[in-house]
């Protein structure tokens, strides 16, 4: 089946149509419609693949800490959360390669120049690898350092650090995966990245409760086995990816022409990290708050650790349809903006709050509700669990602020506009989220923490939404490829 099919998006919502085989040459014509497909359908079109996909990405995560949790214990689960903060360093790191990538990719297909969104790729390609081995090399010697430096407790601090160490070691892949689907949304499949990831959890749910009782002669790793089988599904997602590419005649399949883009070309390189170095400061701004706030939680003890790494395997699913929009904006965006259509941003972006109010709110009450049940499927420590549940309903429904400051800066974020939005979230994490974080830790205890995220949350709206009103909408808007 070719791939250009109802997931490739063009800017005004209709499917590109594939008249002839594609080649390095080649180029893509959109589809020239009688009627305009309506703009939510374009979104959903490419949204409710990425938030499936999503959602298998954060299940593996999940899956795994109810492994953990029910197979090895509350000490299993705190040892992995302890990773929390460092894997959050690692995420700013891919974020910011995705990011340039995709807004470029984005830009170049929409204005239907295939070759060179193949260059694109290939730059990205040849970044992420080259990053990649240097978080290996280094993670994997300091990550006993660094986890004490964040005050991991010692009982749980041998079974960290290798957890740490495995998955520092495996960056090469976590990183390429990500891009590579990051890149394929680019062009508008939403649908490769949702089957990858499919592969990838099947194999996850097999592997990790292998690893953990040593199933047929496999060694027994522990806490450790979650990290294995993390990588050993990345690595076989990633071949499963390409060979379905190639079959199909995809864009970015790792074909002669793509493999031949594999290399460092300055001027995209720069364009890339113009783009992607901000957002990367914004995730290393919010990597380090989430440093400062997990040694005000370890203060209370590997119990209060065990509640904070539960709350936060819920919260990665409140956040998916947030996430989501955000992303989501930024390739419609990009595609109308590379299409020349930048008027139509603007529509982008009101489609995208309501959605977020109508798709994120309604996972926020299901969540809220469902409470108890959620979290004793990772915790069944009486006490620890009942705090879990107040931290999660204290901090559930502040996401739907959160999916909407995301639709703003995705939508700013595909013109090129990154560096005044990054400052602004980094203001709203280091000058309200942190400061309230140890005030109101100090007024009302553990629960002030995740008061403070809806704070920080409502300042993040506030500002990105004044730049976007006062300042961006009045800028001239041209495309970057």
């Amino acid at each position: 089946m070719p791939f250009l099919g109802r997931s490739a998006v063009n800017p005004g919502g209709e499917p590109f149509v594939q008249k002839k085989k594609m080649t390095s040459s080649s180029s893509i014509a959109p589809a020239a419609p009688a009627t305009s497909r309506p703009l939510w359908r374009t979104y959903l079109a490419i949204l409710l693949p990425m938030i499936l996909t999503n959602t298998l990405q954060v299940a593996a995560g999940t899956i795994d800490g109810i492994y953990l949790g029910q197979m090895l214990g509350v000490q299993a689960i705190a040892a992995v959360s302890a990773f929390f903060p460092a894997f959050f360093m690692l995420l700013a790191i891919i974020i910011g390669l995705s990011t340039g990538a995709t807004v470029l990719i984005g830009q170049a297909w929409g204005a239907g120049n295939l070759e060179k969104v193949r260059s694109i790729a290939g730059t990205a390609i040849a970044l992420a690898l080259t990053t990649g081995i240097v978080v290996s090399v280094a993670g994997g010697v300091f990550a006993s350092s660094l986890l004490q430096g964040l005050g991991t407790s010692p009982d749980i601090l041998p079974e960290a650090t290798l957890y740490a160490r495995i998955m520092f070691v495996g960056s090469p892949l976590i990183i390429l995966l990500w891009l590579m689907t990051s890149m394929s949304r680019g062009v508008g499949d939403a649908v490769s990245p949702l089957w990858t990831l499919a592969v990838a959890t099947i194999i996850t749910m097999i592997c990790t409760p292998a690893l953990i009782r040593g199933w047929g002669g496999m060694p027994r790793l522990g806490v450790a086995s979650a990290a294995v089988s993390t990588l050993v599904a990345f690595a076989l997602a990633l071949a499963w990816m390409a060979l379905r590419w190639l079959r199909t005649s995809h864009p970015l399949a790792p074909n002669v022409e793509l493999l031949c883009q594999i290399r460092f070309d300055l001027p995209t390189v720069q364009r890339m990290l113009r783009i992607g170095i901000p957002s990367s400061l914004q995730m290393f701004t919010a990597a380090l708050a989430e440093i400062v706030l997990l040694g005000l939680v370890n203060g209370h003890g590997y119990n209060a650790t065990a509640a904070y790494g539960a709350v936060n395997q819920v919260m990665s699913w409140i956040q998916l349809p947030a996430m989501s929009l955000g992303i989501t904006a930024t390739v419609l965006s990009a595609h109308a903006i590379g299409a020349g259509r930048n008027q139509r941003v603007l529509d982008i972006v009101r489609a995208g709050l309501w959605l977020n109010i109508v798709v994120t709110g309604a996972v926020v009450s299901i969540v809220y509700f469902m409470a108890p049940a959620v979290i004793s499927l990772f915790l069944t420590d009486g006490p620890t669990a009942s705090l879990a549940q107040d931290l999660l309903r204290t901090v559930a429904w502040s996401v739907v602020i959160l999916g909407a400051a995301n639709v703003v800066v995705g939508a700013m974020r595909a013109s090129g506009t990154v560096l005044w939005p990054a400052m602004l979230g980094m203001v709203s994490i280091l000058g309200v989220e942190v400061p309230f974080a140890y005030w109101l830790h100090s007024r009302i205890g553990i629960s002030g923490i995740w008061w403070a995220y809806t704070v920080g949350f409502g300042s993040m709206l506030l500002l990105q939404s004044m730049y976007f009103n006062w300042s961006w909408r009045r800028q001239r808007i041209e495309r970057l490829v």
